[in-house]
């Protein structure tokens, strides 16, 4: 099934953020769709590197465009006819700049993955979940409780009015022909239809007494929900969205709180409308001592009061702001657009395209020296309506926003000496609507959480390092000079944090072993790391350029690059130290192996092997680290299952035969390996590079020292023996395999040997 076939079975909820992504401009869904399985055998990376490949890639796809055309006119499909020319005559702009396709196809492919990245974590999560009315918490079971007993009390209050406006009826129609009789009739029946009267006046007095209570206590039960939602369930999903905006896999979904805001809103409704119905009814009757006119005044504004807070915490950003090829969402660029959708949890379908949303920056921004400005540009106002949620929710979402600095006036007069760089420098953007609905009427703010607004794509590693920190220890999310005293990190939140990263990348986090060879490399060696905290300025600093974030996202970057299936499988060990390293494989037996992350090449990883020395002892050996540089030419799965060495008489041999702890190599990597097929196939030689004689000339200081250190890796070939040697075959090797030489490395043992490099014939 191609990916294409996989997206269009997705949830309607992912079926959406499909439809969000093909929105944008680059590739049109009806070539995605019509040439889905064409677009997925080919080699985009490639083509976004290659310009003579691009162009070839180019030309293709323009012949399967004029393909489809043909196809299109002999179905007679008049409208597809029309729009595959457009799409083809919208394509030539790439005709001189072949590679920019390329990329943007690429981009495309890849955001389709993260879609079905999230479904599949969300399926996993739910297989997770027995039953998930039996997994609700307590507090949300009370809260569907007192729900439900609200619904009920309103309709008995409903039944209540129905009554309480035939007694009024009743008494009124009584009353009247009582004075219209006048002296007529005889005083004795007289004085029995005062009494009827009387009765019916005292009954009517005491429905209202009760209705009015019934009110009130209506109004003490909506209190206490509003408390509950607003105060409880509504920050608790704030801080769930903040946690999944640096990848934490929590429900951020709106439909409940949706359902429970709209269902207390119609109810403080419909109190308006019996307050409103028994003024009208006091207006027709009423006598001394009315309990309509003395409490209905007080209940009014009691009721409007909640109503009003509801309403003002019902407006919400529901998607915050994000840039189409950002690093992750609230890392926004200047002049690059950006989107962000609003929603309101009261959903009235009469209020469908009435409600007007404007969006500004930085209402009251801090007074620090240097603090920038900015301007919204683009489609700054939209109305909320049904259209554009696919489950009905009440939206506007902004899909062509830009920010644009401001040239003069931009904070260079603040009173306080911070100092923030601009990846600390946090903006919020503000979201302003008025709701009114039967004579209500209530203007509504909602803001994103604090952005970091970079001005060039170098600065995006630091400025979601800024996101990261801010997202997973603030509490006040609108707290935009966090960064002036920027707490530290404890490790159980940031070891957490860290796992989210790979979680959201690669759907596999970090394991307790993991997490652990981290802390090591922070703290040091600890019984216990629990109350050790991580510094802001250890973390990322814009002005240190080898912080722990900078090699950790180096790290990141190539496993979802390059490594992503080995990761999910299990394969690659990763964080592990090299101490740890060599006591776990001197215990296994000989060609026992492991692949883990580079402690000092930023984005590196290398694999370790154990054999047996001339003493008969364990003996671990170490090549110096692949970078993406290196994966980028050939995949890690066939570097490991083509190295070999050429013992002395020169019988080639792969040192790699389990992975660790046990696996065979062929078992564990085998379903990644490339068939070769005929001529065209790449081809792996050995290459002998020279004799173990020559150790003593060719000897070179790895640069990757921490790796190397101590005996427990292999020193780099960065020669050859003599000029003469180099040259008679080292002209014939192509790029990757002159790469591939400074990557293995010598055994230290002194006995006579060779080793080969595979390279790329």
């Amino acid at each position: 099934m191609t990916q294409w076939d996989r997206l269009r079975q997705l949830p309607p909820v992912y079926i959406q953020q499909l439809h969000e992504l093909y929105d944008r401009d680059g590739l049109p869904m009806d070539v995605r769709h019509y040439l889905s399985a064409w677009i997925e055998k080919q080699e985009w990376q490639r083509a976004a590197r290659d310009h003579d490949f691009a162009v070839v890639l180019f030309q293709v796809l323009l012949e399967n465009l004029d393909i489809q055309h043909s196809r299109f006119v002999q179905e007679e499909s008049f409208l597809l006819q029309h729009n595959i020319r457009r799409y083809k005559q919208n394509f030539q702009r790439y005709l001189d700049e072949p590679c920019s396709l390329a990329t943007a196809i690429l981009w495309f492919l890849e955001k389709e993955k993260e879609i079905l990245a999230s479904a599949d974590l969300a399926e996993q999560v739910q297989l997770l979940r027995v039953d998930q009315e039996a997994m609700e918490t307590n507090s949300q079971q009370d809260l569907e409780r007192k729900m439900a007993g609200l619904r009920n009390e309103v309709q008995c209050m409903e039944h209540t009015m129905v009554c309480l406006e035939e007694q009024q009826d009743e008494f009124d129609f009584k009353f009247q022909t009582h004075k219209l009789e006048g002296k007529q009739i005889k005083k004795a029946l007289k004085k029995e239809q005062v009494k009827v009267l009387q009765f019916l006046a005292n009954r009517l007095n005491d429905c209202r007494k009760s209705i009015l209570s019934d009110i009130n206590k209506v109004l003490d039960w909506t209190d206490d929900l509003i408390n509950l939602l607003v105060k409880k369930e509504l920050v608790e999903w704030q801080r769930r969205q903040q946690k999944a905006c640096i990848g934490a896999p929590d429900n951020v979904c709106l439909d409940q709180l949706e359902k429970w805001f709209t269902s207390v809103a119609e109810c403080l409704f419909q109190v308006r409308g019996f307050l409103s119905k028994l003024e009208e009814l006091s207006g027709k009757v009423s006598y001394e001592n009315d309990p309509v006119k003395a409490r209905r005044p007080a209940l009014q504004k009691r009721a409007d009061t909640l109503l009003k807070e509801l309403l003002k915490s019902a407006f919400v950003v529901e998607t915050q702001p994000s840039m189409p090829q950002g690093k992750g969402p609230l890392v926004l660029r200047t002049n690059v657009q950006f989107s962000v959708k609003t929603r309101l949890l009261v959903k009235f379908p009469e209020l469908n395209h009435s409600m007007k949303v404007d969006v500004s920056m930085d209402r009251e921004p801090p007074q620090i020296k240097g603090y920038r400005r900015f301007n919204v540009m683009g489609t700054t106002t939209k109305n909320l309506n049904m259209a554009e949620s696919q489950n009905g929710g009440m939206v506007a979402d902004f899909r062509h926003l830009t920010l644009k600095e401001q040239k003069s006036g931009g904070g260079s007069k603040g009173v306080s000496d911070i100092s923030l760089s601009v990846t600390e420098e946090l903006h919020l953007i503000y979201f302003n609507t008025v709701f009114e609905l039967k004579g209500l009427a209530v203007g509504m703010q909602a803001c994103s959480l604090p952005v970091v607004i970079i001005s060039n794509s170098s600065q995006q590693q630091s400025a979601w390092a800024s996101v990261l920190w801010f997202n997973m220890l603030s509490q006040d999310p609108k707290d935009v000079v966090f960064f002036a005293s920027s707490p530290a990190a404890p490790w159980p939140q940031f070891g957490e944090m860290l796992s989210w990263q790979f979680l959201s990348a690669t759907k596999l986090g970090l394991n307790p072993d993991q997490l652990e060879m981290i802390a090591h490399r922070l703290f040091g060696k600890q019984p216990n790391y629990d109350t050790y905290k991580v510094a802001w300025s250890k973390f990322s600093k814009e002005n240190l350029p080898e912080t722990f974030w900078v090699w950790f996202d180096g790290i990141l970057f190539m496993v979802k690059t390059y490594l992503v299936d080995l990761w999910k499988e299990g394969l690659i060990m990763g964080f592990v130290s090299k101490g740890k390293e060599k006591s776990l494989l001197k215990k296994k037996k000989r060609g026992t192996f492991l692949l883990r992350f580079s402690e000092s090449v930023i984005g590196g990883i290398t694999f370790s092997w154990v054999e047996t020395a001339i003493t008969g002892e364990p003996d671990v050996k170490t090549v110096q680290p692949f970078t993406k540089e290196d994966l980028s030419q050939i995949p890690f799965h066939e570097i490991i299952r083509n190295f070999q060495l050429l013992e002395a008489d020169n019988v080639p041999e792969n040192p790699l035969l389990y992975l660790y702890p046990d696996t065979p190599k062929d078992r564990a990597f085998g379903k990644y390996y490339t068939e070769k097929t005929g001529g065209k196939s790449t081809q792996l030689v050995v290459m002998t590079v020279c004799h173990w004689s020559c150790r003593n000339t060719l000897e070179a200081k790895s640069p990757m020292s921490s790796d190397m250190a101590q005996g427990e890796g292999l020193e780099p070939m960065n020669g050859l023996c003599g000029e003469a040697a180099g040259e008679s075959w080292l002209s014939l090797l192509s790029n990757p395999a002159k790469n591939l030489i400074n990557q293995i490395a010598l055994p230290p043992s002194k006995r006579s040997s060779t080793i080969s490099l595979l390279a790329l014939w």
